[in-house]
């Protein structure tokens, strides 16, 4: 195996120089332990930390390598190495972590992976289908410089009448989106998505537990690698998917990388993803009354009367309010925080009082 094999280009390579990093050894983040990392190069797999300088120099989390990073290490035996840099990143998905709402919760942006070429967005047909959750993915995918596509799986569990109608609802609502039906059960559905994986690519599975991603990437391997356990009867979800995220080799040259399913996806700072993602609903942005229009209730907004003339879909509007809310809110600093939670809770006291001197019952 070559280096190029990994996905190592000029780009990496013209870096790598820049940082004077030249003198060492390149490798490619396959896996990410505790305090560990597996990488790989030409010669072989090596298990490498991060040296405590620049563990002490890291200021956040995207300071650290991640799985599809490529880093410069110094072999010190044949299985393990020091990682001595991380060179810059192509692509990266990220979101935020931790429930905002919740006091004491962790917000953290966490690095799901980098330096990937397209983003297999996997949903199944059951009760996990949401139009809503493909356009979170596809906005921290977008954001990142990174191309997206669906992969509907689970087809076998429903009729091709329902199939079709289900076709048709993501046709019209992501019309330049690719699609590739999956069903890990018949296999129908997996030559076409081994063929749309290339050589010396990186593609990133993501989706909820459950949706079959590990068993899709395993087909595509000829070989159960990945742990996987059937849904449970009980609550239809999956019992266990991936618990951590790795990156694995097709015989065919393309590279995949699984990942533990997402109860949430929250956007971070998605808001170019978000605006790539919404391209429709930005150029009727540019023709509203008030360049800081809301979207929300001015008049002379475009977006509200498009809406109106039934030449928006509702629910696309609504999500795109949602998550620009969204990453408007994450982007503020504390003290807006603060004075934006203490202005609503004022206003949620105002209405209770409105309603108790009205008479109103539960007040």
């Amino acid at each position: 195996m070559k280096i190029e094999d990994l996905g190592y280009d000029d780009f990496f390579e013209s870096n790598r120089k820049k940082l004077k990093l030249d003198g060492f050894s390149v490798a490619r983040v396959i896996a990410e332990y505790k305090g560990a990392y597996r990488v790989k190069n030409a010669n072989g797999e090596y298990l490498a930390k991060i040296t405590g300088k620049d563990m002490y120099k890291a200021l956040t989390r995207k300071d650290y390598p991640a799985v599809g990073d490529w880093v410069a290490i110094s072999e010190l035996d044949l299985e393990q190495a020091v990682i001595r840099g991380i060179l810059p990143r192509k692509t990266i998905i990220k979101r935020r972590h931790g429930d905002r709402s919740r006091v004491g919760e962790k917000n953290e942006i966490q690095i799901i992976a980098t330096n990937i070429d397209v983003a297999f967005v996997v949903e199944s047909v059951d009760r996990n289908y949401n139009l809503n959750r493909f356009e979170r993915y596809f906005a921290i995918a977008f954001d990142g410089g990174v191309k997206s596509a669906i992969i509907l799986n689970k087809i076998d569990l429903i009729s091709k009448e329902e199939l079709d109608l289900k076709m048709n609802q993501l046709k019209n609502r992501f019309s330049d989106t690719d699609i590739i039906l999956t069903s890990n059960k018949t296999l129908e559905g997996l030559s076409e998505l081994e063929a749309y994986i290339l050589k010396g690519k990186t593609y990133c599975f993501l989706g909820s537990s459950g949706v079959g991603k590990s068993s899709l990437i395993n087909k595509l391997l000829g070989k159960s690698i990945i742990n996987t356990k059937d849904i449970s009867l009980s609550t239809g979800k999956g019992k266990h998917t991936t618990t951590g995220r790795e990156m694995y080799f097709l015989k065919n040259g393309g590279i995949v990388i699984d990942n533990p399913g997402m109860r949430e996806v929250g956007v971070a700072d998605a808001d170019m993803g978000i605006e790539n993602l919404f391209e429709d609903i930005n150029v009727l942005a540019e023709k509203c009354k008030y360049a800081d229009c809301t979207h929300i209730h001015e008049p002379g907004c475009e977006i509200l009367s498009a809406l109106e003339r039934g030449e928006l879909d509702e629910k696309k509007y609504s999500n795109y309010i949602s998550l620009k809310k969204e990453a408007e809110y994450y982007e503020m600093n504390e003290f807006e925080k603060r004075e934006k939670d203490r202005q609503f809770g004022k206003f949620i006291k105002k209405v209770k009082k409105g309603l108790k001197d009205s008479g109103h019952k539960d007040f």
